[in-house]
């Protein structure tokens, strides 16, 4: 990123960090993700908390549903579920889980990577506004 700059708009920002993000290796990647905690994890706090706040007001249920969902992709993939949760509910979150559980591996590191953009492109427009 730092060889990139400078960059002239917030536009140009996150197509750096797009490009940069997809010349990373799968391990890098894996890294990456694992440094995200569960979503509906009662224990994130700072900028996963706010991004995850679509989970705080869901039922007991749906939280120890999406709680069996993360486990049961952890299980599937061998890393944390990942979505941009930005926008989104409790329900939302859990029924996307379910659905990308029927992913082949391969399919679903591209659509986690992809959500990892998504998310990145998300804090670096905060940071801007900051």
């Amino acid at each position: 990123m730092a060889g990139r700059r400078p960059f002239l708009a917030a536009d140009d920002l996150i197509a750096a960090a797009a490009a940069c993000w997809d010349g990373l290796p799968t391990d890098d990647r894996l890294e990456a993700f694992a440094a995200h905690p569960r979503i509906g994890d009662r224990g994130a706090t700072g900028t996963a908390a706010a991004e995850q706040a679509g989970a705080r007001g869901a039922s007991a249920e749906t939280l120890a549903e999406l709680d069996q969902a993360n486990r049961d992709y952890e299980d599937r993939f061998g890393r944390v579920f990942l979505v941009c949760a930005t926008g989104k509910s409790a329900e939302e979150m859990l029924a996307l889980c379910r659905e990308r559980l029927q992913n082949d591996p391969r399919v679903e590191l591209e659509i986690a990577s992809a959500e990892q953009k998504k998310i990145t492109a998300l804090r670096l427009l905060r940071w801007l506004d900051a």
